[in-house]
């Protein structure tokens, strides 16, 4: 398996007769299958020998039909289906008995944002070459302002990290529309400065809205303002489900801050299962249990445990909740 552009699909390989294009990084899926689309298109006119089905309403024998008609005037055909993941089993199961001797004269590219590696139809695929399955995963979400980055430099232009943030804030992670949104600063930008998040908050309209653990972090930072940004914003979400929310992470500060006090800072990651992958996380841990001490966090449980009751007492939930918002990031004692 391939999780680069590096791959048969793409570069000057021998085209194999099926791929699985997936992840849900919209962006690079678009761009493995436009350049699919490509290198077929160099062995002919890609007009005539060019199927896409939808798979909502594909019939998987229709896709096999299409898979088995033979070129014109061309090497091979390219046979795409959108969405391969919301086919209907009896559809996705014909064409895992294609895969088992697909045409040799064919390309089948299936798209799709989530696929499991247990189905039938990506084990089948799988089968057809190691390289076949082409993954196409979001970074990590501490991974995304670099990515932000990057795509700029492609563009033209620099972004300082707050501006790479920023966008983040008010576009979302969908590749597809970070690019476009880039590509329109990049052609607005007159200077060889940083574009900056000043710049981006002014040219960019928010369509993401925060999500939880926008307000979570912000929380565990004792940022209010932050805080009552991410609220301003949130249209959805309720108090009712946000305060379990926030009590999680500071559950998990009053653990990091116990360790602190007893000078076992080294044992912080595993006892709150930051080892790993997730390690990165544990220096922020640390930082913001440092910001609290033990009586406040007690404190800030406690009140909680009142918050809770109030809201399902009859106070306003939303005021509830703001006040009890409001002491987790009030007046700071030294540490």
């Amino acid at each position: 398996m391939s999780n680069s552009a590096n791959t048969s699909a793409t570069s000057g390989q021998a085209l194999l007769p099926a791929y699985l294009v997936v992840g849900e990084d919209e962006l690079k899926r678009t761009t493995v299958v436009e350049k699919l689309r490509k290198r077929i298109a160099d062995t002919g006119d890609l007009e005539f020998n060019h199927d896409v089905f939808p798979a909502e309403e594909a019939e998987g024998s229709v896709i096999v039909a299409a898979c088995n008609t033979m070129p014109f005037a061309a090497d091979v055909r390219l046979v795409e289906v959108n969405d391969a993941d919301r086919l209907r089993k009896a559809d996705s199961e014909a064409l895992v008995e294609y895969l088992k001797d697909p045409s040799p004269t064919s390309v089948l590219c299936l798209v799709a944002t989530k696929l499991a590696k247990n189905t039938r139809l990506y084990k089948a695929v799988a089968a057809v070459d190691k390289k076949s399955v082409i993954a196409c995963d979001l970074k990590k979400k501490a991974e995304l302002p670099a990515m932000v980055r990057q795509m700029a430099v492609t563009h033209g232009v620099t972004f300082s990290d707050r501006a790479a943030q920023k966008l983040l804030e008010l576009v979302g992670e969908n590749t597809v529309r970070l690019d476009a949104e880039i590509r329109k600063i990049a052609l607005a930008h007159d200077s060889h400065d940083m574009v900056s998040d000043r710049e981006v908050e002014s040219m960019v309209v928010r369509v993401a809205e925060p999500k939880p653990w926008d307000l979570v972090d912000a929380m565990a930072a004792r940022n209010l303002n932050r805080c009552l940004e991410v609220l301003g914003y949130m249209k959805g979400a309720s108090p009712h489900s946000l305060l379990p929310l926030c009590m999680k992470r500071i559950r998990e500060l009053v653990c990091a801050r116990t360790m602190l006090d007893r000078g076992e800072q080294a044992l912080i990651a595993g006892a709150l299962g930051l080892n790993g992958k997730r390690a990165w996380l544990v220096k922020d841990y640390v930082a913001n249990a440092k910001r609290f001490t033990s009586a406040e966090l007690r404190a800030i449980v406690v009140a909680a445990r009142d918050t809770e009751q109030a809201m399902k007492s009859g106070t306003d939930p939303h005021a509830a909740f703001l006040d009890w918002l409001l002491l987790v990031c009030g007046p700071q004692r030294r540490r």
